[in-house]
């Protein structure tokens, strides 16, 4: 495996000139309606796919799919030239889709290596020079690329154990053992994805009424004496309120009426 990726993970993507960074609690700030806004924000993932033509960024190697496009800076695709050269093409107008000379055809080696194959039926390679071509008829070990996912980065290790890049010429390399600025690259899909059926629903609505408002419980109690308390009025009006639509309000009045109950005792 290449020395990059088994820095990797034995730790972090080291990059240049990183500073070690402190952890950061995560705010919870709470919405009108009682909810968090602790969940995926699904909005920016639509703007970026609408961004770049509908080509949404791959985030796991499982996702990798047939048909992709690689970019480096924003809305710049590395390109195909019929010379079997690889080099960064134009930048694409907002909204607008990898050109087709920018697409290529992916080829999962194993559950860390690919390869990739241009428009022209040839495989990438890496060179002696450390250039990247796409002349290769067959795929061989110098064919082979392993993505590294990251902390919501991504960079590419070639058989040079190399990251992938791009020279001031604007030519495909794989010059540097170390991931900086211009080794950070995403790599997009146009493949139809399969919609979570729960992606619209908040985390706390769902389930059970009984396993909602367990939930809802748990995100604002402070559990300084390590008791869940849950209401223990009937769970006919969670019902109701689940089935029209205000489930967050009739939870916070339960919650705030077993609050005054016990201030009263």
């Amino acid at each position: 495996m290449a020395d990059s990726y088994s820095m990797v993970k034995g730790g972090k993507l080291k990059l240049k000139g990183q500073k070690q960074k402190s952890k950061k609690h995560k705010s919870h700030k709470r919405k009108h309606d009682g909810s968090l806004t602790d969940a995926p924000d699904k909005t920016k993932e639509r703007e970026d796919t609408s961004k770049h033509g509908g080509w949404w960024e791959i985030k796991k190697f499982a996702d990798i799919a047939a048909n992709v496009a690689i970019e480096f800076e924003d809305n710049t695709y590395i390109t195909a030239l019929d010379n079997g050269g690889l080099a960064l093409g134009p930048t694409r107008k907002v909204g607008e889709a990898p050109d087709p000379a920018e697409i290529f055809t992916t080829i999962k080696v194993n559950e860390t290596k690919i390869a990739f194959k241009s428009g022209y039926g040839k495989y990438w390679g890496v060179e002696a020079d450390g250039k990247v071509v796409g002349v290769a008829e067959a795929m061989g070990s110098r064919e082979q690329f392993e993505p590294v996912f990251q902390d919501g980065k991504l960079a590419i290790s070639g058989c040079n154990n190399c990251f992938l890049s791009y020279d001031e010429e604007g030519r495909i390399v794989c010059l540097s053992r170390t991931a900086g600025p211009k080794e950070m690259l995403r790599i997009r899909s146009s493949a139809a994805r399969e919609r979570d059926p729960l992606e619209d629903i908040p985390k706390e609505d769902q389930g059970s009424v009984k396993e909602a408002e367990i939930n809802y419980v748990k995100k604002f109690q402070s559990f300084q004496d390590r008791r869940l308390r849950v209401s223990e009025a009937d769970k006919k009006d969670l019902k109701k309120a689940k089935r029209e639509g205000d489930l967050h309000e009739v939870m916070l009045d339960r919650r705030e009426k077993m609050k005054a109950d016990r201030y009263c005792k």
